[in-house]
């Protein structure tokens, strides 16, 4: 889906709260999911500083993670990883059943000149060549693992593809984010349409058809549509089965950072003494900042005594 910068003004004066529906079409043999994820792309972007080619690949790749979350159940959760070979380096996105996102991106500065349709080159951000990983803890003793190639970095055809290839779903993914002057994000969603056995195919080329001709989701979403009025440009015959908020949630604290510290050992926290008396480790994920001081690092070097 196209991703654009240029100057912009929006018809909505204040952007809707992030929101996640999942529900079928056409008599049940179509699963939907659409997804609407501007402020958690907007918080990404500010906690990160990406630029913007960076904030569209980092802000597809955790639209599409979120909607994938939402095929969980209970406390599963899933991990997406974008290993392309453009200068961007790798995404990563981890999300789970209760509509909570995080992510983050090797190099966040990257911005590229437009690509020949004047849309921001995510694609030459991501590179065209690597692999899409999905690693899901379903609550089993192994987590499941799914990769598929990258097949052009613009990510929404990436993402069909991985459904396609690992889950033997037939699929179609949409992604869009569209970034200010300002860097800041104004829209930014997505969805997901899987094809259940059972359509014709008259049905299927009318969905293509549909797809062919549908806008920018940006543009849909700058347009007051609502998620399920969105998919109705795709499939007919919507019925929402669930709607849950998206949110920016890291799972880093405190108490798990001086569990990391503790786990370097003794010797290395008394290096870490002798050598400049204080430690400082930042989230990736949030980019949040843990400060210890050095009566802070003896104390565990102190659990580690006892």
């Amino acid at each position: 889906m196209a991703t654009d910068n240029k100057e912009y003004q929006s018809t909505e004066k204040e952007p809707r709260a992030d929101m996640l529906i999942r529900g079928t079409a056409l008599g049940g043999q179509v699963r939907v999911f659409a997804v609407r994820t501007t402020h958690l792309v907007d918080e990404l972007q500010r906690r990160h500083q990406t630029y913007p080619t960076a904030t569209a690949a980092l802000g597809r790749t955790v639209s599409a993670a979120s909607m994938m979350g939402a095929m969980l159940k209970g406390e599963e959760k899933l991990t997406v990883q974008v290993k392309g070979d453009g200068p961007i380096g790798q995404i990563i996105a981890d999300a789970n059943a209760h509509g909570e996102v995080r992510g983050c991106v090797t190099h966040p500065q990257v911005h590229l000149a437009s690509n020949s349709e004047g849309k921001l080159d995510v694609a030459g951000a991501v590179g065209r060549e690597g692999f899409i990983h999905v690693i899901k803890d379903l609550g089993m003793k192994e987590p499941y693992h799914g990769s598929s190639p990258i097949i052009s970095g613009e990510l929404g055809e990436d993402f069909t593809y991985y459904f396609a290839l690992s889950e033997q779903t037939p699929s179609a993914v949409g992604l869009g984010v569209l970034v200010d002057v300002d860097g800041s994000v104004i829209h930014a969603g997505g969805f997901i349409i899987q094809l259940m056995p059972g359509l014709t195919d008259d049905q299927i080329t009318k969905i293509e058809q549909s797809l062919s001709n549908l806008p920018p989701i940006t543009a849909l979403l700058d347009q007051g549509l609502e998620l399920d009025e969105l998919l109705s440009w795709i499939v007919e015959d919507v019925k929402v089965m669930e709607q849950m908020p998206i949110v920016f949630r890291c799972q880093c604290s405190r108490e798990r950072v001086e569990q990391t510290l503790i786990s370097l050992g003794k010797e290395e926290l008394k290096a870490l003494i002798e050598e400049d008396g204080k430690a400082e480790v930042v989230c990736h994920f949030c980019n949040e900042a843990y400060a210890f001081d050095r009566e802070q690092l003896e104390s565990l070097v102190d659990q580690l005594n006892a």
